[in-house]
């Protein structure tokens, strides 16, 4: 069976590729992962999370490949959330009980001019705001999961300075040329795995006949690389020799029921004998 490619750059100056972020600590791995390029390719196309995967066409029958130009530094941003003072709002009684305890007698004095101006005492030791909010498995209704007024402390990974060469290879020539298109008119926003991480300059490196393996060996070091022989990962089949596993390959993108499912990919070091080269706007 014939398959061509899609070759694109992703660079910018941070990326994140989580593989088991939770809220407070957002990891990433050191190259992108299957689940965040599709979904980069999602959105071009205009994909709606809650829709099927597959509504916008074969995303999940795409076979992935990605190589490391300049894998770029690990770096840590600290972030401290939920802490201060705040005024009091309507949400805060509603899914804070104790809160809504302190503040039943100033609210009653009604001291202030308007809600959330209220004076006296009861209320000034309460700081930051009600953090991991979430509908209460019975009733339905917002609830705080923790009430501590102490913010809360996040450790959130990027890559800085890193520039990748991802590719997707499939049969039908036809999508591929759609999906580059769509690259270079997106319909929704494109970000390097995390909202706060747009890609930079020029994305789409054409479409070629020929395999992952064939055409990322084609394909010339990206101008900014630091490696000479980068290192690539190939999507394989289950079973292939030195696969090693990885959970990434989407599902479902909805917001209440994202997924994934495991895939197994080879890596391996590659020589370029650069036949396709790159006209990059950086």
């Amino acid at each position: 069976m014939t398959t061509s490619v899609l070759v694109t750059r992703l660079a910018g100056p941070l990326q994140s590729w989580g593989a088991l972020g939770r809220f407070d600590r957002r990891d990433t791995l050191t190259r992108p992962t299957k689940s965040g390029y599709v979904g980069l390719l999602a959105a071009a196309l205009g994909h709606d999370r809650a829709h099927p995967l597959d509504s916008v066409g074969p995303l999940t029958e795409l076979r992935f490949g990605v190589r490391a130009d300049r894998p770029g530094k690990p770096v840590r941003d600290f972030h401290i959330v939920g802490g201060g003072t705040y005024p009091l709002r309507p949400r805060d009684l509603i899914i804070d009980p104790r809160r809504a305890d302190k503040a039943a007698a100033v609210l009653e004095a009604a001291t202030g001019p308007a809600f959330g101006r209220h004076s006296g005492q009861a209320l000034t030791q309460w700081y930051g705001s009600p953090k991991n909010i979430a509908p209460d498995p019975d009733t339905g209704a917002l609830v705080a999961g923790n009430l501590a007024r102490d913010p809360m402390i996040t450790n959130r990974w990027y890559l800085a300075d890193a520039a990748f060469v991802a590719a997707v290879e499939h049969p039908d020539r036809e999508f591929l040329d759609r999906l580059a298109h769509a690259l270079e008119h997106p319909r929704r926003l494109l970000w390097l795995g995390r909202k706060s991480c747009p890609p930079s300059g020029t994305i789409v490196g054409g479409v070629h006949p020929g395999t992952l393996e064939s055409v990322l060996a084609q394909t010339a070091l990206l101008p900014n690389h630091t490696e000479t022989r980068p290192w690539a990962w190939f999507e394989a089949p289950r079973g292939t020799p030195r696969a090693t596993r990885i959970d990434d390959e989407p599902a479902s993108f909805d917001p209440d029921q994202r997924s994934h499912r495991p895939r197994w990919e080879l890596r391996t070091r590659l020589d370029p004998t650069p036949s396709i080269g790159w006209d990059i706007i950086p």
